[in-house]
């Protein structure tokens, strides 16, 4: 009975969201603050079906939130149609890269100084809630391949990048933990480690993206020549992600930034082989009895490929935020600590107003951004997978005593920005459509 509940259970609500989004879009309410709840009602304040405890299932909250990161980094990259050398990469590398570099010393700052932590655990906590996460609200990230929304584009792309950047601040958070009292020296050199994090982006960059060209032209190559390797654009994709990450993670570098990069060189041959024109118009309609003929055509493989990849992506994204945000809102239900204390509201409240803006602030410093979208930027940076994984990944990894205070924390931003930032995207994002139109 219990296995037969489950299965009304997630058939209900799959069921029930693939109704009822059209209809969230046009609402103050984003998908996952429903998954959310519904995570929530699972747990002992509801039906007590399902009772997660971070520090015991730790492993399994990891790879589970792990899998969705690489899924939905891969989809963001797959969307980003933009040259190399365009001057629009600037926007989401400065964000992705520089307001890290700004988030990270500010929120440990604070939990030293006002939460009254140490250094160690006081980094951790400030890797654990700098990665963005605009998967999370749809009205803020890239709506289709080519949309190149300043505010949308550098806020995806800021997510891409960010998630493993975050990693080498993680890894010295945990070391620091690890050394007892969060002493400094317990670290390795700065140069030491300035060097594995430069290795560490651009070992990833080149794996991702070699991995990438080679995947796209070798399909498109057999296509085109053979008409063999038809099909099956989801196992082009699934294999993809696994072979980035895992060809990353044996090179020691960062495996988040791989598979990122994997999307967007994918991407980038489409691009180079379709032209300027938008990938759609490449494709034309498609004879639905005989889809081989548009896939194995030359002028149409490429686009045709990447579009069907990327459709397969955005679905699993939607199903792994599905299990994702239902996980959070257990593990909200089954805290036994208190979670909207005053510590918890003051973190969330200096990271939204203070520290967020203040680091888009200095890494936009003459950009080619305006004040409105400064301001959209600098409210935009929703917090959520990212967060959870680190803190799942440091509970799994570290020292338990020295991360499990940390878990309010983390746990309430993430609520606070599914829910406010949920709410406020869609009329925000309305604004700026009108205020940009006005500008015309």
């Amino acid at each position: 009975m219990h296995e037969t509940l489950w299965f009304l259970i997630v058939g209900g609500v799959l069921v029930f969201m693939g109704i009822a989004a059209s209809t969230l879009k046009r609402l103050p309410v984003s998908a996952a603050m429903v998954y959310l709840l519904i995570g929530f009602l699972l747990g002992p304040p509801g039906i007590n079906l399902l009772q997660l405890d971070l520090v015991r299932d730790a492993h399994t909250l990891r790879v589970l939130t792990e899998i969705a990161l690489l899924v939905s980094l891969f989809a963001i990259g797959l969307r980003l149609r933009v040259p190399f050398k365009s001057r629009m990469w600037l926007l989401p590398l400065r964000l992705g890269l520089l307001a890290m570099i700004v988030t990270v010393p500010l929120l440990a700052w604070f939990g030293v100084q006002v939460l009254n932590l140490a250094w160690g655990p006081a980094l951790l906590l400030g890797a654990m809630l700098a990665p963005t996460d605009p998967v999370l609200a749809h009205d803020v990230q890239v709506h289709n391949p080519g949309d190149l929304d300043r505010v949308r584009f550098s806020l995806s792309g800021e997510g891409g990048v960010n998630d493993g950047i975050a990693l080498p601040f993680a890894l010295a958070g945990l070391a620091l933990c690890e050394s007892g009292g969060g002493q400094a020296h317990a670290l390795p050199s700065w140069p030491w480690l300035f060097g594995e994090a430069l290795w560490g982006v651009a070992g990833a960059v080149v794996i991702g993206g070699a991995l990438a060209w080679a995947t796209m032209q070798t399909v498109a190559w057999l296509r085109t020549r053979y008409a063999r390797a038809l099909g099956l654009e989801g196992f082009f994709a699934l294999g993809l992600i696994e072979l980035a990450y895992g060809a990353a993670q044996l090179a020691h570098t960062y495996g988040f930034i791989a598979v990122f990069a994997a999307g967007v060189t994918m991407r980038r041959v489409e691009h180079r082989a379709s032209g300027e024109r938008p990938p759609r118009e490449v494709i034309g309609s498609v004879d639905s009895d005989d889809v081989d003929a548009t896939a194995s055509d030359p002028q149409k493989a490429h686009a045709y490929m990447a579009e069907s990849v990327l459709g397969f992506t955005i679905e699993m994204e939607r199903i792994a935020e599905v299990f994702v945000m239902t996980v959070v809102g257990n593990v909200v239900a089954n805290l036994r600590e208190p979670l909207f204390t005053w510590s918890c509201l003051g973190v969330v409240a200096a990271l939204f107003f203070v520290v967020r803006p203040l680091a888009v602030t200095l890494s936009l410093a003459g950009a080619g951004a305006t004040p409105a979208q400064r301001r959209l930027m600098g409210w935009f940076g929703i917090r959520g997978v990212g967060s959870f994984y680190y803190l799942a990944y440091s509970l799994e990894q570290g020292p338990v005593k020295s991360i499990v205070p940390l878990v309010p924390f983390v746990i309430a931003t993430i609520v606070a920005s599914v829910i406010v930032h949920g709410i406020s995207a869609t009329p925000l994002m309305n604004w700026y459509r009108r205020v940009r139109h006005a500008s015309r």
